[in-house]
């Protein structure tokens, strides 16, 4: 391996990168499949291509084309060399509006070619599910589809001319009447006219095989057209000419309601008569929330175009009319269509658990069969799903006739796999009696190669054979796949995980308490790799600011994987014990991979199967450092709240200060403690919330609300605190702080007297405190302690109805998602944390009534991503609206993230989460807008970055109150 690497640093200009890291990376892409690769080459230009299939054909080493690595039969898998063309080889040449055309290479994004093509009214007409991630390469090696093939076809029916190096080097263009072939395929197809006649099923989703019939004199000899859908096996694209079709000018979409997904797909077929662009099916399973949908067990997404939205919504109503259904709903609002497809484009993740939250796996993807054929064949799917117990939900494009649905195979018993064997071996020949294709858009892989003699028969299986060899003699490219293939229960990712769960800190209460299931979670669908985001979404901040795989929620899911790997010693069908990762929890590569891992939790919510990438960062820092010395700022940071107690207890925060703002005494400062040369301290405050507090009198008569003072509110932002107090008491509730004791006795009269003993006084006073940053740096051991002792405290109010409220979003996060994973043992974790209330929710449940002054004012800034992620803004969003206050919030990350952006050697990246989206929002508000932000983080963000001065919801709201007083009036501070 040593001379390959050697000679292909020597031969190509591009990354050549036989590392631990780049190796885990590539592993796997969405499928069941796991090969280990012994390089990862990133070409730059087609003489690098050539350059690397001529190293590896004289080291007999295979080669492998990937694109976004999201196939779903393992195609994009291999024990040799991997090319990654999304580095370099990813850019539009050109494209030609007249023409309808564009030249691109196999790494451009999906969605960059839509973008450029966009102004011209013109669009590339397949759109998988995967389109923000994957690569046109990728689905020219697959044949892709998407919803709109029943207007536009698959990418065959759009490719126009190829760029093909073969596997032995020959520079071949690809066209219609022989252009391109290789020697020796046109004598192959000429002696087998008949069979290639007479072999082939008539259906519109048929990608299983090689398309050998597009090389019929009839078809025009289209060697480009029969590349397609080859999945790397007979050569390697460099680029292609591809063809555009006239995007409508305004689309409706129509969502009609059936009982059930029978009846659905009984009537898909007889929409086409009304050429839709769209005919899409799912059913309820697959559904999150079916409150945005029309009445029904199962919908059909139906979209139609139109020269205008009068138009498009006539030709909607009209399939409305002509339908059947229970129920419609026609929606020409493009957010409101943007939604609704979120919903369909998400079943490819949340198809990957099964109701009862169990695991359920691809393998059986996306069979077709003849429209007409649909209902009857899911019929006879289902049984045969009984007939062997098992579950699955289909779904898809029930237009043309094919299903994708996710199995809840066992594939980690031989018992499992055994099954899953028998029940691929039946399904496929069901598949075949209706007349259908075993793939119908995402390839055979190894996942279906193998039943393809039960599709086709042996003799077309053969003349595939003799195909590849014309092509590729040397079976250089992709061997094991389409021809002589693997077995498909062989080389199983699963197979060389943990058989036992993993000893863990944190809960993991929908996993079983297995990280290895949670580690599993991550199918490869790849939504983390989306280069741009729009509207509320977060994932991945990282990924988008670096580009890197590794800085992936998928990358680094990848690495904990081959992490297990390496800890349970298991060797897969390959023979390779483990996998590249070795040292297990003392992984650099993990360490190195999670060290950007901004905690945001974007995945949680934005991850169409739920990833926790903060959790599990928090989980291997925990185990990484045990008993190990510990990087500086997770003593600066991660201990901050000890820090700060100290600062007020000994009423230091002017000093502090001070030496803060002497340059050469905080250089000194941030270099000890781990934290960015380039960022300013924030100031400490010369009086905390809760003295401020000590020195107030108690207002309001309404009920009883609990206002936690979080370490950010407490000692940097006191005023907002004083606001939330001033708000929440003008709404009529009356206010308390947490017990600062462990109490005998519960508290009385108004709730601040406590009855003390003698042992409380011994004791001393103590804070509350959710955890947060010794999670965040994955002292877990500590955030235990510190929550245990937080629940002692919290004892009197537990015991009362009273709810807590609390301001920073990052802290109520904490106490409803890590608290209850970490003390999963502890009835009263689940009890507080069922109490917790961000400022909205409070104002909306328990002061329904009340009204806050009306502003009339735009706003600007982001919704923090714990907000997103774990607490959820519509409180927040409605409670603006009543305010007078206008517009949206953008998505993304602020880059700050609690301790992330303060770490040394962050900041750059934070400042480039931060540039996406929420410094250009603010750059472009009007002069009026109110700057919005309710964590500390983004605040800090927003004042060291562009030197403005966020706010806290809270803060509007008491200002507002403050402007409404009548002169000389106390405002109560």
């Amino acid at each position: 391996m040593t001379d390959l690497e050697a000679e292909l640093r020597a031969a190509v200009s591009g990354e050549v990168r036989f590392d631990v890291t780049s190796r885990a990376l590539t592993t796997m892409d969405a499928s069941n499949y796991r090969r280990v690769p012994l390089g990862v080459v990133a070409p730059r230009d087609a003489d690098d291509v050539a350059a690397v299939l001529e190293v590896c054909r004289a080291h007999g080493v295979p080669v492998v084309p990937r694109g976004g690595g999201t196939s779903i039969a393992g195609q994009a898998t291999g024990t040799g060399v991997v090319l990654d063309f999304t580095r370099h080889m990813n850019r539009l040449v050109s494209l030609d509006p007249e023409a309808r055309t564009a030249v691109v290479q196999p790494g451009l994004v999906l969605d960059r070619l839509q973008e450029a093509a966009a102004p011209h009214g013109l669009r590339f007409g397949p759109d998988p599910s995967t389109h923000s991630r994957c690569t046109l390469g990728g689905m020219i090696g697959n044949n892709s589809c998407g919803s709109h093939s029943v207007a536009w076809g698959t990418t065959a029916d759009s490719v126009s001319e190829l760029d093909v190096v073969t596997a032995r080097g020959e520079r071949l263009r690809l066209g219609q009447g022989w252009a391109g072939a290789p020697a020796g395929l046109r004598e192959l197809v000429d002696g087998e006219l008949a069979r290639l006649r007479t072999g082939f099923p008539e259906l519109p989703r048929r990608i299983s095989g090689y398309a050998l019939d597009a090389l019929l004199p009839e078809h025009r000899a289209d060697v480009a057209r029969a590349f397609c859908g080859s999945e790397g096996t007979l050569g390697v694209l460099t680029e292609a000419v591809v063809r555009l079709v006239e995007a409508p000018h305004a689309t409706a979409l129509a969502v009609l309601g059936y009982a059930g997904e029978g009846a659905a797909a009984e009537a898909a077929a007889g929409l086409l008569t009304h050429r839709p662009l769209t005919v899409e099916g799912m059913a309820a399973d697959l559904v999150p929330s079916a409150a945005s949908l029309p009445r029904g067990g199962a919908w059909l997404f139906v979209e139609t175009g139109g020269a205008t939205a009068a138009e498009a919504r006539a030709r909607a109503e009209r399939i409305v009319r002509a339908a059947d259904v229970l129920d419609a709903l026609v929606v020409t609002d493009p957010a409101g269509q943007r939604a609704l497809w979120r919903i369909r484009e998400d079943a490819s993740g949340t198809a990957t658990r099964m109701p009862d939250g169990s695991e359920a796996w691809p393998g059986w993807e996306d069979c077709a069969v003849p429209p007409h054929r649909l209902g009857a064949y899911l019929r006879d799917f289902r049984e045969l799903l009984g007939a062997h117990g098992l579950r699955g939900t289909p779904y898809g494009h029930f237009g043309d006739g094919c299903i994708h649905v996710r199995i809840d195979f066992d594939l980690l018993t031989e018992a499992g796999v055994g099954r899953f064997r028998r029940f691929s071996e039946e399904l496929a020949d069901l598949v075949a009696a209706h007349g259908g294709s075993l793939s119908g858009e995402h390839g055979d892989g190894q996942a279906r190669a193998e039943l393809l003699p039960r599709m086709y028969g042996a003799e077309l299986v053969a003349l595939f054979e003799r195909a590849k060899a014309v092509w590729d003699p040397d079976d250089l490219l992709n061997p094991g796949m389409l021809v002589r293939p693997a077995p498909l229960d062989t080389n199983l990712r699963f197979s060389v995980l943990p058989r036992k769960p993993v000893d863990v800190a944190f809960g993991y209460p929908a996993d079983g308490g297995d990280f290895s299931a949670a580690v599993r979670r991550c199918v490869g669908v790849a939504k983390c790799r989306t280069t741009s985001v729009t509207g509320p979404a977060v994932m991945c901040p990282s990924f988008r600011a670096t580009g890197e795989e590794e800085h992936s929620t998928r990358g680094r899911a990848r690495l904990l994987h081959e992490m297990l790997a390496g800890e349970s010693g298991e060797s897969g069908e390959s023979g390779e014990s483990g996998g590249p990762v070795t040292d297990g929890w003392r992984s650099t590569e993990v360490r190195d991979a999670l060290d950007l891992c901004l905690s945001c939790k974007g995945c949680r919510t934005d991850c169409p199967v739920g990833v926790d990438m903060a959790t599990y960062k928090a989980e291997f820092l925990h185990h990484h450092y045990a008993g190990r010395r510990r990087p500086a700022s997770h003593h600066s940071m991660g201990r901050l709240p000890e820090w700060l107690r100290w600062v007020d207890r000994l009423r230091l925060a002017p000093l502090v200060n001070s030496l803060a703002s002497v340059r050469p005494l905080a250089a000194v400062a941030k270099r000890l403690g781990g934290i960015a040369a380039e960022r300013p301290i924030p100031r400490v405050a010369a009086r905390t919330f809760s003295r401020w507090w000590d020195g107030r009198t108690a207002r309001g008569t309404g009920d009883l609300v609990v206002l936690w003072p979080d370490t950010f509110t407490e000692h940097f932002s006191p005023a907002v605190g004083q606001a939330a107090v001033r708000v929440l008491e003008a709404a009529g509730l009356r206010v308390a702080l947490p017990p600062t004791v462990h109490l005998e006795k519960a508290p009385v009269g108004d709730g601040r007297t406590v009855a003390l003993d003698p042992v409380s006084l011994l004791r001393g006073r103590g804070r509350v405190c959710c955890g947060l940053t010794y999670v965040s740096t994955g002292q877990l051991d500590r955030a235990r302690t510190v929550l245990r002792r937080t629940l002692d405290l919290m004892g009197p109010v537990l015991e009362t109805s009273a709810p807590v409220v609390v301001l920073e979003p990052s802290c109520a996060a904490a106490l409803r998602s890590d608290l209850l994973e970490l003390l999963h043992d502890d009835p009263r974790a689940a009890l507080l944390a069922s109490r917790v209330l961000t400022f909205a929710e409070a104002l909306e449940r328990l002061a329904p009534g009340w009204r806050p002054r009306v502003l009339g004012r735009p706003v600007v800034g982001q919704t923090h991503c714990h907000q997103h992620a774990v607490l959820g803004d519509a409180p927040d969003r409605r409670l603006r609206e009543a305010a007078g206050l206008t517009g949206e919030l953008t998505g993304g990350c602020c880059g700050l993230a609690g301790n992330f952006g303060f770490e040394k050697g962050h900041f750059e990246v934070s400042r480039s989460c931060a540039e996406e989206q929420l410094l250009p929002s603010v750059r472009e508000a009007p002069e009026d807008a109110v700057l919005l932000a309710d964590g500390f983080s983004c605040r800090t963000q927003l004042e060291q970055l562009a030197g403005l001065r966020g706010r806290h919801l809270a803060e509007v709201l008491a200002d507002a109150l403050q402007d409404a007083l009548p002169e000389g009036t106390d405002p109560g501070r």
